[in-house]
């Protein structure tokens, strides 16, 4: 589905539902109805959020428009999380509604921007952009970590992901997931999330660890070793607990980890 297709279905959404809520009338217009692009419509609905009676909202406005007008990318990144949103999550069944009230869908907007500020050599506004985010979303994504298209971020809140972070395509995380480092060393030092992966609320990976394709993280889970792909693990610290059936369980969001033999013998934790 090309931007355009988005950008018009958004559009028919925010009719549909300013025609039947009028108190909502008024701020579809404002972020959706009177904007003339996607890229110009995310300036103003991120903006609105972060602003907080410091930099003028009218800058930030700007900073994000500019921003997905020259990554072109970074906007189908923007249309892939959307899908992955919609697809992923069974409370939600429109475009609307992440774009104008999802606090994980919208944390990663933002964090797209820092990012693209940072590979921009602007890290100052970059960091100040994070601060931002950590402030209004309780998400805190260092603007140098790497991370691909498709996610969904279930929730959001509490998730941390360090400067060395990589996360791949199509991989969903549900909130107080901790993706950080073991102390105080500098360089490469933060997990790396292959594509496919599902990662369980509450769960800590630690260190420059590899999860593997296609694997599984139980909640609460604390990860510190490698996972080999297609493998689930759950406990503290987190063990193998059986192989996971599906390519790509990101998906398919089962977090079910019972249908484990070993697990229900109590033997996996």
């Amino acid at each position: 589905m090309t931007e355009n297709k988005i950008w018009d279905i958004l559009i028919s959404e925010a009719m549909q539902v300013a025609s039947k809520e009028r108190i909502l009338s008024k701020v579809l217009t404002e972020f959706i109805l009177e904007r003339e692009s996607l890229a110009d419509a995310l300036g103003w609905r991120l903006a609105a959020r972060l602003v907080k009676n410091s930099v003028p909202e009218s800058d930030i406005r700007e900073l994000i428009k500019d921003a997905f007008d020259k990554d072109k990318q970074m906007l189908r990144s923007v249309e892939l999380d959307l899908f992955a949103v919609r697809e992923r999550d069974p409370a939600c069944n429109d475009f609307l509604s992440p774009f104008m009230y999802f606090k994980g869908f919208q944390a990663l907007c933002c964090y797209r921007v820092a990012n693209f500020l940072w590979k921009n050599d602007r890290k100052d506004l970059a960091i100040y952009i994070q601060s931002l985010i950590a402030v209004v979303y309780s998400v805190d994504i260092h603007p140098a970590a790497r991370i691909g298209n498709g996610i969904l971020l279930d929730h959001a809140t509490g998730f941390v992901a360090g400067e060395t972070t990589v996360i791949e395509d199509d991989v969903s995380i549900l909130h107080e997931v901790t993706l950080g480092g073991t102390g105080k060393e500098r360089g490469d030092r933060h997990p790396k999330i292959r594509s496919g992966v599902l990662i369980g609320a509450g769960a800590k990976i630690l260190g420059n660890v590899e999860i593997g394709e296609g694997s599984r993280i139980g909640a609460s889970s604390v990860v510190l070793n490698d996972v080999p792909a297609h493998i689930s693990v759950a406990g503290v610290p987190a063990k193998e607990i059986g192989a996971v059936k599906e390519a790509s369980p990101a998906l398919g969001m089962d977090h079910n980890l019972l249908v484990m033999r070993e697990y229900e013998s109590g033997g996996g934790i």
